[in-house]
């Protein structure tokens, strides 16, 4: 079972974006042929498309806060020493962790309002609440994968490590 996890840990968001990304592609490429081979289009090939791009969206960001990937001006970590760098990353991820904790608690209420009300979606006329989830489920993931940031870095600070500054893209 520690296996599977640990798989589930390092890959799990890789193979949701795959699945994600290949159901918007699939999706598109289906609708291009329906609309100009077949003169005819489907109300719901594009809302599965939007809806799939939005999970993407926050499933790429949980997985970009693992690899430390998210877009940063890290000039002034260049000129600090470990020490220095490893403070700054934790203050970064305290900042984070917090907005996505008071994010999370807000994005919760257009679920209930949704489930309350009866909201469905216009073409596949699913429960709004399922793609309402998005956001909440994506802060969730973002806040466990913050937690493993912090107590990594922390970890690293604890034993003199230098903190994990994520893969580098040109270098």
């Amino acid at each position: 079972m520690g296996a599977v996890l640990r798989n589930i840990d390092r890959n799990g968001e890789r193979w949701l974006l795959l699945v994600f990304y290949a159901l918007i592609v699939a999706t598109i490429a289906m609708e291009v042929v329906r609309r100009f081979g077949l003169s005819y289009s489907s109300v719901w090939g594009e809302e599965i498309a939007r809806y799939a791009f939005i999970y993407l969206a926050w499933i790429g960001a949980s997985s970009a806060i693992r690899e430390r990937a998210h877009i940063r001006i890290d000039v002034v970590l260049h000129y600090v020493g470990p020490r220095a760098k490893a403070g700054i990353y934790l203050f970064g991820d305290f900042a984070t962790l917090t907005l996505a904790l008071v994010a999370l608690y807000w994005s919760l209420d257009p679920i209930l309002t949704s489930l309350k009300f009866g909201s469905v979606t216009h073409g596949l006329r699913i429960s709004n609440a399922w793609f309402l989830a998005a956001v909440p489920i994506g802060f969730a993931m973002m806040v466990f994968r913050l937690a493993q940031s912090i107590l990594r870095d922390w970890a690293d600070l604890r034993a003199g490590r230098p903190v994990f500054e994520g893969e580098k893209l040109f270098d």
